[in-house]
């Protein structure tokens, strides 16, 4: 198939200076582009103008947005809120989701890193790298502990396959000599999955950690390994305990070695707890990229959104756009945070006081997120589930062979029946 004009271009921008940045798309991300020169470009051409008949939307005579009032009165937004946005996003969104990221990450300050794309929340971003970045005949190396989604987004989407590595280790640490097996296996292409805090284990890397994995992934790149590292940052800030990364690991790996591509995947979903809101962010990191080089990132990215969902919400933009101008929206955020920390230090304090537990299941390593998990002893994860539905009016998640257990939705007064429950559950299975 031929490559558009535009597509050639950027391409071009990608590989200057002999960049590997190109050769780690995909097939389609060869191909991918922002259409500037069609209906968007002339629409752009065009704005300002007295008269403008480029645009698809509906105006009222006075040039306001001809919307029904029994719409408008539902919330307190402008009527340009339902209008829509750029394919790319609100570039004030943008703007301020990039100095947010810098606040959060202090140690990217200084550091270049794209501006970023605006997605239909986290999982069409993965969605939208997915595209940019998977052959069929790609591997994405995760650890065993994953969230299920990602087998729908990257493998039934474009035909690349998991290849997983126990993801703790007999300490209870993260795996890092498994994922480095992975990495310098045979073939030049390497894309690295990696989700802090995890979904469905509630784990995030510690700080040892952290400089283990960085270690790890910067000895693959000097072996001559071109690495993609996505990184599913959806739960990004909600860490409980000291020695835990508080930061994401795209600031340490984002100029780390010109062959390795950070992929920050981040939204507001589960950080500012909108998870209606459906506004989610890609941001590109590489070692001596150019601005031209981001640019050609962000039109692909772009390019993708536009052949997909034509653009993002604009009223999801725009009511977080009034959030975080808002002056009591970091300590209304604090306050949030303190419901899900004190229900940790809880559950902590549950497995402190019922030593007998541990002879019903087995706590995995967790420190942060939404989740954590067990697993059951001498019985199944899935006879548990079915107990306890049965009989204990408790529903749980059963994952990659552990009971999954989402205690941001549970009430705090309700968390030591829960694990009360569980325990009951496979004592009672075990004794049949």
């Amino acid at each position: 198939m031929k490559i558009h004009e535009l597509a050639e271009l950027l391409n071009q921008d990608l590989q200057c200076g002999g960049s590997p940045l190109f050769e780690m798309l995909s097939k389609f991300g060869k191909r991918a582009y922002f259409p500037s020169k069609g209906i968007l470009g002339q629409s752009a051409e065009a704005r300002g103008k007295e008269i403008n008949a480029t645009i698809g939307t509906a105006l009222e005579d006075d040039g306001t947005p001809l919307c029904l009032e029994c719409v408008t009165k539902t919330t307190n937004l402008p009527k340009n809120a339902l209008l829509y946005s750029p394919s790319f996003g609100l570039k004030d969104l943008r703007e301020r989701w990039l100095a947010m990221e810098m606040e959060k990450n202090p140690s990217l300050q200084g550091k270049s890193i794209s501006l970023p794309v605006v997605t239909h929340a986290l999982t069409h971003g993965l969605s939208v790298v997915g595209r940019l970045f998977l052959d069929s005949t790609d591997a994405v190396i995760s650890p065993d502990l994953y969230w299920d989604n990602y087998e729908l987004v990257f493998c039934e989407a474009t035909g690349a396959r998991l290849k997983t590595f126990p993801m703790f280790d007999e300490h209870g640490a993260f795996h890092v000599a498994e994922m480095e097996k992975l990495l310098l296996a045979p073939g030049d292409k390497k894309v690295l999955l990696l989700n802090f805090p995890n979904n469905p284990t509630g784990y995030t890397a510690t700080e040892t950690d952290a400089v283990k994995i960085r270690k790890t992934i910067l000895k693959a790149a000097r072996a001559g390994k071109r690495i993609v590292v996505f990184l599913d940052d959806a739960y990004f800030g909600l860490v409980y305990e000291q020695g835990v990364c508080k930061e994401s690991l795209f600031a340490s790996l984002c100029d780390l070695h010109r062959n390795v591509l950070a992929v920050k995947l981040d939204g507001a979903t589960k950080e500012d707890y909108v998870w209606g809101v459906r506004v989610g962010f890609i941001t590109f990191g590489a070692k001596g990229a150019k601005p031209a080089q981001y640019k050609a990132l962000e039109q692909k990215a772009a390019g993708v959104v536009r052949g997909t969902i034509s653009n993002p919400t604009n009223i999801g933009q725009k009511i977080l756009l009034a959030a975080y101008t808002d002056p009591n929206y970091v300590s209304q955020k604090r306050t949030k945070f303190e419901t899900l920390r004190k229900r940790y230090q809880k559950i902590r304090s549950i497995f402190a006081a019922h030593p007998e537990y541990s002879d019903s299941f087995r706590i995995m390593p967790f420190n942060s997120g939404y989740f954590m998990c067990v697993k059951p002893i001498g019985v199944t994860p899935e006879a548990v589930r079915q107990q306890l539905l049965a009989h204990y009016s408790t529903g749980v998640i059963v994952l990659s062979g552990l009971i999954r257990l989402a205690f941001s939705s549970v009430p705090f007064a309700k968390l030591e029946q829960l694990y009360a429950n569980i325990h009951a559950a496979i004592q009672d299975l075990r004794a049949k």
